[in-house]
């Protein structure tokens, strides 16, 4: 499982809550650097749902964590780094791409490996309607969960930073629907249990970012099976587990992009777009560019355009 290619730009100055004179006592301090938001560290633990704090955290070599309880519900996601995670009395890796969750009266440990530290996302929140949530989730069943697609994952842990920091009169709320979206999304690319896909994801993940790259030279998902060395078969089966698409609707996906791109922003006719991605003639590639999009080239221009110039030309409020 390769780290998450976005690296947080962590500072080394952590905002205090307004209502403390210093950092909550649960926040470890076997960290090197960090970033965090405090939002309401004394919340009513009401059916309302509210975010307490979060943060991004790089471990120290001889990071370890050990609770019976927590106060809140939490939820952690490594960036980075390699580690343990013992929850609930199980014992799991840490590595890239992992999420976990733990509530009051969850026993936890959580050690870093010291020769690959941790870089770790974490939210804190409470209420009985998030409580819900999380124990409708895998996330609630107490264990490690591994995610497809940790860039997304992270992209909604920036999310929350930069809302939590804002210290907005929003900032509540769109945090608090921040983390349920972090909860739904990481129920969506969980990667099931056990060895078999354990050993399966890092094939699949091969494989697409192969397909990211190289996708307008890339013709036939043969082909892209035969430079990752994979059958084509198993490759259609490892992305009907973990893409919810295959490999084929990947590959003309990532095409029909970049036509979309090259039609708005390059302003090439459709006989122009067809040759630069290499298609046969400009009718085959109308026809995959409808399957993707709904609409013909032609019609997506217009009514790209039309849109863009009915939203410019309303008068702000």
């Amino acid at each position: 499982m390769r780290a998450v290619k976005r690296r947080p730009n962590l500072t080394r100055t952590n905002r205090k809550p307004e209502a403390t004179s210093g950092k909550p006592d649960f926040l470890s301090t076997q960290i090197t650097e960090a970033r965090r938001y405090y939002l309401n560290l004394t919340p009513a633990h009401s059916s309302a749902f509210e975010v307490v704090c979060g943060g991004v955290e790089r471990c120290r070599q001889d990071y370890v964590i050990q609770r019976e309880t927590f106060p809140y519900l939490a939820i952690e996601f490594v960036a980075e780094g390699l580690g343990t995670l013992t929850l609930a009395g199980r014992e799991f890796p840490l590595r890239p791409g992992v999420a976990f969750a733990y509530a009051p009266g969850v026993a936890h440990e959580i050690r870093n490996h010291p020769r690959s530290p941790l870089l770790k996302y974490y939210v804190d929140f409470v209420g009985r309607s998030a409580e819900q949530l999380l124990q409708q989730s895998p996330l609630g069943r107490w264990e490690a969960i591994q995610v497809s697609s940790p860039g997304e994952i992270v992209e909604i842990l920036e999310s929350l930073q930069r809302n939590g920091a804002a210290q907005s009169p929003f900032s509540q709320r769109l945090c608090a629907h921040l983390v349920s979206l972090l909860v739904l999304k990481t129920a969506e690319k969980a990667i099931p249990s056990g060895s078999d896909a354990t050993r399966a994801f890092p094939t699949f993940e091969r494989v697409q970012r192969y397909l990211e790259r190289n996708y307008l030279a890339v013709k036939t998902v043969e082909e892209a099976a035969a430079a990752c060395h994979v059958n084509v078969s198993y490759l259609c089966r490892l992305f009907q587990r973990f893409h919810h698409r295959s490999p084929y609707q990947m590959l003309m996906r990532l095409k029909m992009n970049k036509a979309a791109a090259l039609l708005l922003d390059g302003g090439l006719r459709v006989k122009e777009v067809a040759a630069a991605l290499d298609f046969g003639d400009p009718y085959t590639f109308s026809r995959a560019f409808k399957n993707v999009y709904g609409l013909s080239p032609e019609r997506f221009v217009q009514q790209s355009r039309w849109q863009g110039a009915t939203s410019s030309s309303r008068t702000p409020v």
